[in-house]
């Protein structure tokens, strides 16, 4: 700070000195900050640094360190600051006050007026002198109150810090660096709503009103908590938490927002403004990634269960589904498959020829994914090697720490240090997909499963660094692939956790190892909506759930099951209504961003329920494959803009104040309203339709107003399914697989409203879309002419009539 700004600062009552400032407060207006260092203010022993990233994308960090304060975001950014448009002032009181086109920050003076502190109630004086007496004359020296407000350019209140807190904790395990337990409060208005913040699975959507404990957390309440720092309001800001150690969001309790670190040496977040949730996504793009598209394969249908375990189930499985005429993309390989756990080898004895096996699944249009997990137990191949580099999560002790698993097991990699992650890379490269010719990786335990709050990273203590191995681990295998097969070679990594920036790590993250129940299901939902609008695009579901409840030897269920599984007892044992919550589930999941069904049974394919639910499920496997461009163009959306395809009611309808909590319905793609049944022997359910628009029932073609709820007739074979007045869907045929050339078979209009939708269509397997080798085709739909176009290359066959179904048009049919 120079000698202006301490002289500002330190404002005194002097009428002289007060006429003197009020000149530089003139000269100083609308000063344009100098290239992109932080703009730095020094107030006795703390630092406040505002550091631009954009016209609506801002910094903040405050710390008692001045070296902390201006140092750059910690893991999970990419973006470098741009300050280009942002000038700064001070305000008569003077506050400092930074203004961009989008944005207003105003940081309060340091010693503010008395009447813009934050008082309690008046007392009398005998009763303020009493309390004086015992309570008065002390201060927390380790909070502050250095106030921050973020409107819009013209005014309307985004977001208000009041104080900040670093108390000095336990010393870090990091020899000489600096502990602190860090906070910051901020308002909360009794309309505000928040959303994302990663994973939680207690059945939560407006995330006001509870406690986030923000760390990946295996054994949480209700299944995995995972921790992505990322927060969406309904106010129009995200607010990105820049801090990977065990942080607490308390939000709306008291009209407040308090954000709380155990470890750190700083305040940072940044704080994005946005017209829309999009286009707050797109700064969480500018900021931590982009989200790359997946293998098209990928969109369609992942077969998996715990476990196939040899080479012979996987080809026969994969047969059986050609066989049925059913189609498939993907067929699991999961763990247990080495000869020891860190041998990253395949059990000859029941994977003899891998690489047959995979040509053989390619011959049928079928792709594999492999699970590799990060653990290395003593006496396995490479063990000794790992342990001497020191390339082993070790505790403070210096020994690797295993966790409570068995020796066999072992301690995970340290992907954090480059060296070993490249290594890692480079075995699984070697071993698993050149010669073998798998396709796709699945990353278990990325937590990592062995708790790391005792442990040592390669780049410092657990403690601090709690959250980020996904990141890392994830980012090894991805940037090994594009090292390696450069742009010729599409990534998918499926992953158990996530943190800030891994979605631009050819990622699908799934919500863990939860349990095969109707009230499991329930929560899931909003489970994922919040990780989706955590912006990361990519979640699913183990469809059905991963491990069975203990099911008692005289269990009924609650009402009669829809299903009759008699004849599925070799896969359902006593558990008499699985089937139905099978198919529940699996109607869901053909509108998850990602299908894919994986558990803990002796059978898990579509024919294994019985035979009641295997045509159910086969029409829900078809519909998915029939959405393929559909989906596959709102994937490439999700590139563009960071921006979920599935999709939060508060996303898309902003001012209907009644989507602001509804946790069992969602928007898939700019065109459906998805609705899943969760109660178990349910055939009805109620729909809330969002007002501003009209909707047609997918199944039926009836037109009904938005804003009103309805009762939705529910057999077993339904899925409340609705389609906006104003949308175009794109059809391809319902049995392809994805790896074929897209078709376009068919385009449906639902017509009440101007409608435009853009089909993305490239060779689905490279990352070419990146050089511009794709293919665009805009449909749009006049309503006033009632007239269906298109510009750029058509994309099916013969004239438009016989292609084009206007619903709701006499010539219209399904």
């Amino acid at each position: 700070m120079n000698s202006v700004d301490k002289d500002v600062v330190s404002v005194t009552r002097k009428p002289f000195l007060c006429a003197c400032i009020a000149l530089l407060l003139v000269w100083r207006i609308d000063t344009a900050i100098a290239g992109d260092a932080p703009f730095v203010l020094e107030r006795h022993g703390r630092t406040i640094a505002i550091e631009p990233y954009a016209p609506n994308i801002l910094r903040v960090t405050l710390s008692v360190d001045r070296a902390a304060a201006t140092a750059s975001p910690g893991y999970g950014f990419e973006a470098r600051p741009s300050a280009p448009g942002w000038t700064h002032a001070r305000d008569e009181a003077g506050g400092d006050v930074f203004r961009s086109s989008r944005m207003v920050v105003r940081i309060a003076p340091e010693r503010p007026a008395t009447q813009g502190l934050s008082l309690g109630l008046p007392l009398d004086a005998l009763n303020h002198a009493l309390r004086e007496q015992y309570f008065g004359g002390w201060k927390d020296p380790n909070k502050f109150d250095d106030a921050l407000s973020i409107t819009t350019a013209d005014g309307k209140p985004l977001l208000r810090m009041r104080t900040w807190s670093m108390v000095p904790g336990q010393p870090a395990a990091d020899a000489g660096a600096k502990s602190f337990r860090s906070a910051a409060t901020f308002d909360s208005p009794g309309n505000e709503h928040y959303y994302g913040l990663g994973q939680q699975q207690q059945g939560w959507m407006d995330l006001r009103d509870h406690e986030v404990r923000c760390w990946h957390d295996y054994g949480a309440l209700g299944g995995e908590n995972v921790c992505v720092p990322f927060m969406v309001s309904n106010l129009g800001y995200g607010l990105v938490w820049d801090n990977p150690s065990k942080t607490t969001v308390q939000l709306g309790f008291n009209g407040q927002n308090v954000w709380s670190s155990e470890v750190g040496d700083r305040i940072s977040y940044f704080v994005i403004a946005g017209n829309s949730t999009d286009e707050i996504y797109q700064g969480y793009r500018l900021l931590t990634g982009v989200t790359q598209m997946l293998p098209r394969t990928a969109y369609g249908y992942i077969q998996s269960k715990a476990i196939y375990a040899t080479q012979e189930e996987i080809l026969a499985v994969a047969e059986e589904y050609r066989r049925k005429n059913l189609p498939l993309g993907v067929m699991v390989v999961d763990f247990l498959n080495m000869t020891r756990q860190g041998n990253l080898d395949l059990d000859p004895a029941r994977w003899p020829d891998p690489a047959a096996m995979n040509r053989r699944l390619h011959a049928m249009g079928v792709d594999s994914l492999l699970s590799v997990w990060p653990h290395f137990s003593e006496g396995s191949l490479f063990y000794d090697m790992l342990d001497s580099k020191g390339w082993l999560v070790r505790g403070r002790d210096g020994k690797p720490d295993k966790g409570w698993y068995k020796t066999i097991i072992g301690p995970n990699i340290d992907t954090t240090n480059p060296e070993a992650a490249k290594w890692f890379w480079q075995q699984i490269r070697d071993r698993y997909i050149k010669p073998q010719g798998f396709d796709y990786l699945w990353l278990d335990e990325t937590e990592p499963d062995v708790d790391p709050a005792n442990d040592v990273f390669w780049i410092g203590p657990g403690s601090r660094y709690y959250n980020v191995y996904p990141l890392f681990h994830t980012a090894a295998a991805y940037e090994g692939f594009r090292r390696d097969f450069g742009d010729a070679r599409r990534v998918m990594i499926l992953a158990r956790a996530a943190y800030l920036g891994a979605q631009r790590n050819g990622t699908v993250f799934w919500s863990s190892d939860i349990a095969a129940s109707w009230d499991m299901l329930k929560r899931s939902v909003p489970a994922g909506l919040n990780f989706t609008a955590t912006g990361l695009p990519y979640w699913d579901t183990d469809i059905a759930g991963f491990m069975s409840p203990a099911i008692p030897a005289d269990y009924k269920a609650t009402r009669q099951p829809l299903i009759d599984g008699s004849d599925a007892r070799d896969t359902i044992g006593n558990y008499e209504d699985y089937p139905e919550l099978f198919v529940r589930w699996f109607e869901w999941g053909a509108f998850q961003p990602v299908m894919r069904a994986h558990g803990e049974r002796k059978h898990n394919e579509v024919w294994s329920y019985g035979k009641q639910a295997e045509p159910i499920l086969a029409k829900y496997l078809k519909l998915r494959y029939r959405l393929l461009p559909y989906t596959y163009s709102a994937a490439y959306r999700s590139y563009q803009t960071g921006a979920p395809y599935m999709r939060a009611l508060f996303m898309d309808f902003p001012n209907d104040p009644k989507v602001a909590d509804i946790p069992d319905e969602y928007m898939y793609g700019p065109a459906f309203l998805v609705a899943p049944v969760t109660e178990q022997g349910a055939t009805h359910r109620t729909v809330y339709l969002p007002a501003g628009c009209d909707w047609y029932n997918y199944w039926t073609n009836e037109r009904l107003h938005g804003g009103q709820t309805i009762e939705v007739d529910a057999p077993i074979d339904v899925l409340p399914l609705f389609v906006k007045a104003g949308s175009i869907v794109p059809l391809g045929p319902d049995g392809a697989g994805a790896q074929q050339t897209q078709k376009v078979v068919a385009v449906h209009v639902y017509p009440g409203a101007d409608a435009k939708f853009t089909l993305f269509q490239d060779d689905g397997t490279s990352y070419g879309y990146e050089r511009g080798k794709y293919a665009v085709t805009t449909l749009t739909w006049d309503e006033a002419g009632h007239r269906f176009g298109h510009d750029g290359g058509k994309t099916w066959h013969g004239a438009d009539a016989p292609a084009v179904s206007v619903i709701g048009d006499k010539s219209a049919g399904r």
